[in-house]
């Protein structure tokens, strides 16, 4: 999680790899939460706070990782509970006050887990 640029990049594949709402891409989501998404998401956030791209796509992917109905994603959004996502969610808001970008999408994560 040293790299910025890096982190950034693995959040917006994240962001794209959990797109779908038919059953590959439900299927490719929780695949995703199952291997460690959320909490790698989160760490790349709280690594880099003061990096615009990766609390935008952090927070971006991490709806996309816990959107859904059904107790699948109740249990991902559980997980981003304990893994602090609202925290980070909350802290890219704080730091960002300007990027509208961060500001829409820490809003929707923080609306979607609280």
């Amino acid at each position: 999680p040293q790299v910025a640029g890096v982190q950034q990049d693995g959040c917006f594949a994240m962001n794209n790899l959990c797109i779908g709402t038919d059953a590959a891409g439900l299927a490719r989501i929780q695949r995703a939460a199952d291997a460690g998404a959320i909490e790698a998401i989160v760490a790349a956030m709280q690594a880099h706070p003061q990096v615009e791209a990766v609390q935008d796509m952090g927070c971006w992917a991490l709806t996309h990782v816990c959107s859904g109905s059904g107790a699948a994603a109740r249990a991902r959004r559980q997980r981003a509970v304990t893994a602090r996502a609202p925290e980070a969610a909350t802290a890219a808001l704080q730091a960002h006050p300007e990027n509208a970008a961060v500001q829409e999408q820490g809003q929707r994560l923080r609306d979607l887990l609280v």
